[in-house]
């Protein structure tokens, strides 16, 4: 890590490499962060709102890598539809917003061993399968016809079925919400 960075430093974008670097590591940090809390919180809300955060934070890392256009559509379609669409059906199903009965957390040392073990197989896979290969510079499509093919094309049927299953599930929780 060390050499790297001193080989960073010889090079002359290195200012701009180092406080890449810094903003990776706070960005993740608050996901990390935040994305334990979505699954630890027992107020539905606040694990919407955590969950927004880590959002934004993918975002953010999309903007570091310099693909602006995904990342406008992750706080596009992510933040600005389907987490209202979590909390609207949230509110329409009239679910409790705190944990009102005790939530049974009797095998948090299985989940915990459970994440310890698949944290390890993701990085021994990666480590296995990349090494010390860096990811090219033009590997990336920065242009915005390239990915709009990319995502219209070939995944066109998957969007539209999501969008329609998003679709029923609101009906769903209005139908739910008016029976009362």
């Amino acid at each position: 890590m060390i050499g790297s960075l001193l080989a960073a430093a010889q090079n002359a974008d290195a200012p701009t490499l180092v406080a890449q670097n810094i903003s990776f590591g706070i960005i993740a940090a608050v996901m990390i962060y935040s994305a334990i809390r979505v699954v630890t919180t027992a107020n539905v809300v606040h694990a919407a709102f955590f969950l927004v955060v880590v959002l934004a934070g993918a975002s953010a890392q999309f903007i570091l890598l310099g693909a602006e256009f995904i990342a406008i559509t992750q706080v596009l379609v992510y933040i600005g539809a389907i987490v209202v669409l979590f909390l609207f059906g949230i509110m329409l199903t009239k679910a409790p917003m705190s944990g009102e009965e005790k939530l049974s957390r009797d095998n948090w040392p299985l989940g915990v061993l459970t994440s310890v073990v698949m944290l390890g197989l993701l990085g021994y896979s990666l480590v296995d399968g990349f090494g010390g290969d860096r990811i090219p510079a033009d590997l990336a499509p920065t242009d915005t016809r390239v990915v709009s093919d990319a995502i219209f094309s070939q995944y066109l049927i998957p969007f539209e079925v999501i969008s329609v299953l998003l679709l029923a599930a609101l009906i769903g929780a209005i139908v739910i919400a008016r029976r009362d």
